[in-house]
């Protein structure tokens, strides 16, 4: 076995990115000519800079998507397993919300006040999760950061408490590591002009005695966690985590905040109803609209009634919570559509079925030749990660990631019409991916893995 990043030789990977550097410049003459001294009047020539983190050599412009598919300049189709990185999980443009959307276009985009599809929203979001009270925001950042301000306000305590390698958007709070055992600021983190580790304790994921001893002193307002960790190489929790998790909350006195964004490939109710959680707070970001910019957020009968309290007691004033956008007309028609007939029991069994598959072919490309690598999977969610498995805890999926290589991979399977999710070789399956799209994806991953392995290209 190679020595290099997973278990791969370093001269193999920086063979296969530039070849595929090659390719790709080829193969992509209109995005070059578009982009390839970046967009004008754009920071770093993109509209958000980590547009630059995808490993191309210049961007790729889209000029449309439609399902599952993606078009680019160029007029390559790609199988899109990236989705956006979960806001287009149900497709791009599904049929229900494209005509939610050009309904309500003709009806005015944002009023400040309530929808007839607000009355149905909050119907739907109850019935769906479990929890009686919503609320509506813009990004799953903003949800987060209103139930944590919620949670303070209601228990009177300053902290709250993340596991290490945890996403949950841009919320400040959110922003610390451990690093070597020492709870630090995020590393790359722009701008902070307070000390994070002041208010936020860290532990690790399916640590239950060092989650015990950091709410022992019972003045943590919430605990705020994914069911699975997400946004690093995926961490699924122990069997008795969430269990423990929620024992030792309660014991304690802490909320529990769930934040679904990424999970909710696991089913209609997301991993927190499939799996029987009982969060107090819940939050859903990204996909909750279809691809409208949209997320909500749910809280028990419990918090309700103690922010009724605490809000009798204040005078009258800004909150600190929604924005002038949120709730407004269009996302709320979005999300109805996208809650009554996109994210629906029949949708959920197609991904479900088909990134099974696209798990077990991973795997066997993987296990055929040997590399030290694992795939998992949540749902419709699937990744492979170039190291052994499973992994346990963020420390361990810091430590999985092989940047380099896993940039070559990613290149050289947008070369092959295929789209992944470049940050942290995700995969999702949408209710438009078809069968012969998934064979697709492992027939590409398999050329490519034979290419890091010294076999060449395969027949």
């Amino acid at each position: 076995m190679a020595d290099g990043p997973g278990g791969v030789g370093q001269a193999a990977i920086d063979a296969l990115m530039k070849a595929e550097q090659a390719r790709f410049r080829a193969g992509h003459p209109q995005s070059m000519a578009l982009a390839g001294d970046g967009a004008d009047g754009f920071y770093q020539g993109v509209p958000m800079h980590w547009m630059r983190d995808w490993p191309l050599p210049f961007p790729l412009i889209v000029t449309g998507a439609r399902g599952a598919t993606l078009t680019d300049a160029d007029g390559h189709e790609l199988a899109d397993f990236c989705l956006g990185d979960t806001g287009a999980m149900f497709g791009h443009s599904p049929a229900p919300v494209r005509d939610a959307i050009r309904e309500q276009a003709e009806r005015g985009l944002t009023y400040m006040l309530a929808t007839l599809d607000a009355l149905v929203v909050g119907q739907l979001l109850r019935e769906r999760f479990g929890l009686p009270f919503w609320q509506v925001a813009t990004t799953a950042t903003d949800a987060n950061r209103f139930a944590l301000r919620v949670a303070r306000a209601v228990t009177g305590r300053p902290k709250i408490l993340v596991f290490n390698g945890c996403y949950h958007g841009t919320v400040d709070e959110t922003f610390v590591r451990l690093i070597d055992g020492v709870a630090v600021n995020r590393p790359g983190l722009l701008g902070q002009f307070t000390d994070l580790t002041a208010d936020t304790r860290i532990v690790e994921f399916n640590d239950l005695p060092a989650l015990e001893a950091a709410l022992s002193g019972r003045d943590v307002a919430c605990v705020i966690t994914e069911p699975v960790l997400t946004n690093c190489c995926m961490v699924l929790p122990d069997p008795d985590f969430h269990a423990g998790l929620r024992r030792v909350t309660r014991e304690t006195g802490t909320l529990l905040l769930i934040d679904e964004t990424h999970t909710i490939s696991t089913g209609p109710g997301g991993y927190t109803r499939a799996h029987g959680l009982e969060p107090d707070l819940f939050v859903l970001g990204k996909p909750i609209a279809g691809g409208v910019p949209a997320s909500v957020w749910g809280f028990t009968d419990t918090v309700a009634n103690a922010l009724d309290r605490v809000r009798a007691d204040l005078p009258a004033g800004h909150s600190g919570m929604g924005t002038t956008l949120s709730a407004n007309a269009l996302s709320l028609a979005a999300m109805r559509a996208t809650l009554e007939q996109v994210m629906t029991d029949g949708a959920y069994a197609h991904m479900e079925r088909l990134a099974a598959r696209l798990a077990t072919g991973l795997t066997a490309a993987i296990a055929l030749r040997g590399l030290p690598w694992h795939v998992v999977r949540v749902g419709a969610r699937v990744e492979f990660i170039c190291a052994p498995g499973p992994l346990r805890n963020g420390t361990e999926a810091e430590a999985a990631h092989a940047g380099p290589l896993e940039q070559a991979i990613h290149l050289a399977l947008l070369n092959r019409n295929i789209l992944i999710a470049p940050f942290h070789s995700m995969m999702l399956v949408c209710p438009a991916t078809t069968g012969e799209q998934v064979e697709a994806l492992i027939t590409a991953f398999t050329e490519v893995i034979s290419l890091l392995a010294g076999e060449g290209e395969p027949a």
